[in-house]
């Protein structure tokens, strides 16, 4: 490490933030951990309508969005032109219909298909990634990712399915990687507060349309109070820290390299399971859990860093 960089590491953690070398790997982990708590908080959930519940939960979020902006004394970025379509691709994606896949798919297909679907997005993202900035992906990253895919798979496991689940499967994991390469071209001018803030208003207002058409205008009045825990923990936990956790991390790594902690997922709601007081998991699953962390650490090392030629943009 150079005079300059260890300087620079040193101040800081004087100021009390991360060095930038490991802070978006850091930010990464922890945004989809937080995603991953998403399983076992859920299930809380089961009974309520889905659109009405989703509408509330991004309702929240922008709120929460909104202040974080007024208080770190940030301006409200506000979109140009085509800026628009990614962030509504965004939303619709990665937040609607990506809900939506999830939800549905379980009532076709084992848990553990819809997992297996999401546990393949680090290879889409280290090969999508590269390719919206109009560069190779880089063979270590892709290899990485790879890894990390068995990993994810063997923790989540093979299930049941029938035509119809696999074709949720199909969606959830498209949504999923969509909802970090459709911000990519809106990242670098936006921010990740930016992205954010629209991203959620606009999947609220659709779920809200959604939910009027589908579950009728006194949907959400059949929420109870078990149901608010829950509901606050996806809407700041899991939607407010989460995502400027993962934007933040894009920005600072890459959609590639970011896309390797994707793998956290299945890892975090297997081990939130056993914190919940769920059964142990078997050997399969430890044994993904240490493929994943294997997979992360190749996708980590400076040479495949320096390999990497995906084009990252500055944090807001």
């Amino acid at each position: 490490m150079t005079t300059s960089a260890r300087s620079a590491v040193r101040a800081d953690l004087r100021s009390g933030r991360p060095p930038a070398s490991w802070s978006g790997p850091l930010f990464a982990a922890l945004g989809m951990a937080l995603v991953g708590s998403q399983v076992a908080v859920s299930g809380v959930l089961a009974d309520a309508p889905l659109f009405a519940v989703q509408a509330l939960r991004y309702t929240l979020a922008a709120l929460g969005l909104l202040v974080v902006l007024r208080v770190t004394g940030r301006a409200i970025p506000v979109p140009r032109g085509r800026e628009w379509a990614w962030l509504a691709g965004v939303a619709l994606s990665g937040l609607v219909l990506f809900n939506v896949g999830v939800v549905r798919g379980v009532a076709h297909a084992e848990p553990a298909v819809i997992g297996v679907a999401v546990a393949a997005v680090p290879v889409l993202l280290a090969l999508g990634g590269p390719l919206l900035g109009r560069t190779r992906p880089a063979p270590a990253v892709v290899a990485a990712a790879a890894v990390v895919t068995v990993g994810a798979v063997l923790v989540t496991g093979g299930g049941r399915t029938d035509a119809a689940g696999l074709g949720y499967a199909l969606l959830t994991l498209l949504c999923e990687a969509g909802f970090t390469l459709l911000a990519v071209p809106v990242l670098r001018r936006l921010g990740p507060h930016g992205v954010s803030l629209h991203a959620v208003w606009i999947a609220a207002v659709a779920l809200w349309g959604l939910s009027l058409l589908a579950e009728g205008p006194g949907a959400i009045g059949t929420l109870r109070a078990e149901h608010v825990p829950a509901m606050l923990h996806l809407a700041f936990g899991v939607t407010v820290v989460a995502f400027l956790l993962w934007y933040t991390a894009v920005g600072r790594i890459g959609p590639g390299r970011a896309g390797l902690f994707t793998g956290v997922v299945p890892v975090a709601s297997a081990v939130g399971g056993v914190l919940l007081g769920g059964p142990v998991p078997g050997p399969a699953v430890w044994l993904g859990v240490a493929v994943v962390v294997v997979g992360v650490v190749l996708g980590m090392r400076p040479k495949a860093v320096r390999a990497s030629r995906e084009g990252t943009v500055p944090a807001g």
